[in-house]
């Protein structure tokens, strides 16, 4: 990829960087380590440093970066990447300016799949890969926020409405297992504490992955409704924003936490996610 036009293809180019960052480590050959991370539209600066940050974390073998912007942040940001250690990195170019969403690897080629989704697709790219002989569709989402008055949710609902039509599909062509991750800018039913300003029609965008077949990976490790919050508002209260639903089979999970370092530190205004589960060997597939 040309760091410079977000074409999916070739590999990022270096040369802001006179010399590579000592690696983080080999990436796992038996375990998915996934990191969801809202980059917040960052400037190149802040882009270097989110870069560097996430180079250093161990779960971080692929990377799903949402809100990525469409200004100098974001050559910069997919250039740092490079820098530290992911060598394959699929995004879509937006047609006009928008945020968009980036998968980066650091071992596991990316292969682009189709996901159709027809309405901002550049917030929604997909992927397959393969981990320990298994093959895995990975979809990074980030879900429109929702938007100025004289344009209330417009965006917000027809991505969502998109998305809802295309998961069935991205599900029924793939028989390995299928992650779903991203800033939905949804909170689940029963979210704690509860805000009246979501309607119904943003939780049905919730239970729409879990209708599909897909369990969502942090609430399986924490049942406890009252904790995990990944964005905190000026008032202080947290909103669990940041979500990934996965199918079960052949994934064994271990762990699903949001991280606040990025967030202490000004990097994000959101916690990470990091995600980790155990890949079972499936039957070999071309």
């Amino acid at each position: 990829m040309n760091p410079r036009g977000y074409d999916a293809g070739s590999h990022p180019q270096q040369s802001l960087f006179p010399s590579p960052p000592a690696p983080a480590g080999p990436a796992s050959t038996t375990d998915l380590r996934l990191v969801t991370f809202n980059a917040q539209h960052a400037a190149p600066d802040r882009a270097r440093r989110q870069a560097a940050w996430l180079g250093q974390q161990p779960d971080a073998d692929i990377v799903v970066l949402t809100e990525v912007g469409h200004g100098p942040g974001g050559p910069a940001l997919l250039d740092a990447l490079a820098h530290h250690g992911y060598t394959h990195i699929h995004a879509l170019r937006p047609d006009l300016p928008d945020y968009s969403t980036v998968i980066a690897s650091r071992s596991a080629p990316l292969e682009p799949v189709p996901t159709g989704v027809d309405i901002l697709a550049h917030r929604a790219p997909a992927v397959d890969l393969r981990i320990g002989g298994q093959r895995l569709r990975l979809v990074g989402l980030y879900v429109p926020s929702r938007g100025p008055a004289e344009r209330r949710n417009e965006n917000k609902r027809a991505f969502q409405h998109a998305v809802t039509r295309a998961l069935p599909g991205v599900l029924a062509r793939f028989d390995g297992p299928v992650v779903v991750t991203g800033d939905l800018n949804v909170v689940e039913p029963g979210h704690v504490p509860h805000y009246p300003v979501f309607g119904r029609w943003e939780y049905d965008f919730y239970r729409s992955f879990t209708d599909a077949g897909l369990t969502d990976a942090y609430r399986a490790l924490h049942p406890d409704a009252s904790g995990g919050h990944s964005w905190y508002g000026r008032s202080g209260n947290g909103y669990r924003f940041d979500h990934t639903f996965l199918t079960t089979d052949r994934l064994d999970l271990t762990r699903c936490d949001y991280v606040h370092a990025p967030r202490q530190h000004g990097l994000s205004d959101h916690a990470a996610m990091a995600v980790a589960a155990v890949v079972a060997p499936g039957q070999l597939q071309p």
